[in-house]
């Protein structure tokens, strides 16, 4: 398992997909330290350890870069989420740029109206491991009858959220057209479709209901940057 991981690592070095290769990098490294405690060939140990002392420097190199990318604000991951795709929950896809120091969110997305969507992109900034104070959201008014129902809906999500210490802050506007997520530690993740990106499950008692990670997903591109300063709206 441990060479396979690194052999992952390795093509995605090559193809400059550099974020996900460390992550490979690492998996692969913690995999081969387990097999050279096992291990009690002193000559494959020592193989071992020469090859993990390579890929140890090669992630170092590539943490390097990546953090070098992110200072001059030229930091970008691109993931594509392929029509039926499971396993997207928002855990998965923001959780490794909600460090312990944001603290303020800014979701921008003119169609919030599967509010039960944007409540769980809630709940997952209440768990942390982020001390979330503030979130801004600017959407735009449902047309019709709706616009009451998503009037109501987001108010009681504010009341909800005043509970835990966290103030939503809502505001509409008519000409708003792009969608994007900003955390106040300079992430940035641009979502096609926006939070609204699963797709309806069949019933309330389908599996995918309650957790997202099981729920399919329609296709769409997630773009992810870093940016030195976080704009403010």
């Amino acid at each position: 398992a441990g060479a396979e991981m690194v052999k992952r690592a390795v093509q995605l070095d090559m193809a400059s997909r550099f974020q996900e290769s460390l992550v490979c990098y690492q998996e692969g490294i913690d995999f081969l330290l387990q097999v050279v405690k096992a291990t009690t060939d002193e000559a494959k140990k020592h193989r071992y350890r020469q090859k993990i002392s390579e890929y140890m420097t090669r992630a170092e190199d590539i943490k390097k870069h990546i953090e070098k990318e992110k200072q001059d604000g030229k930091y970008h991951k691109q993931i594509r989420i392929e029509e039926n795709a499971t396993g997207f929950g928002y855990e998965k896809l923001f959780h490794e740029y909600l460090t312990e120091i944001v603290s303020e969110v800014w979701v921008e997305d003119p169609y919030i109206r599967q509010l039960y969507n944007f409540l769980r992109f809630c709940e997952m900034l209440v768990k942390g491991p982020c001390k979330v104070k503030t979130i801004h959201l600017l959407t735009s008014y449902d047309e019709g009858s709706g616009r009451s129902q998503q009037m109501t809906g987001l108010e009681k999500i504010k009341e909800s959220l005043s509970n835990y210490g966290v103030t939503l802050s809502i505001e509409f506007s008519s000409s708003l057209h792009d969608r994007e997520i900003r955390f106040n530690n300079g992430w940035m993740i641009k979502i096609g479709r926006g939070l609204d990106y699963f797709k309806k499950p069949q019933s309330p008692f389908s599996i995918g209901y309650c957790d997202f990670d099981l729920r399919p997903c329609h296709e769409t591109t997630v773009d992810v940057f870093h940016t030195k300063h976080t704009k403010k709206m």
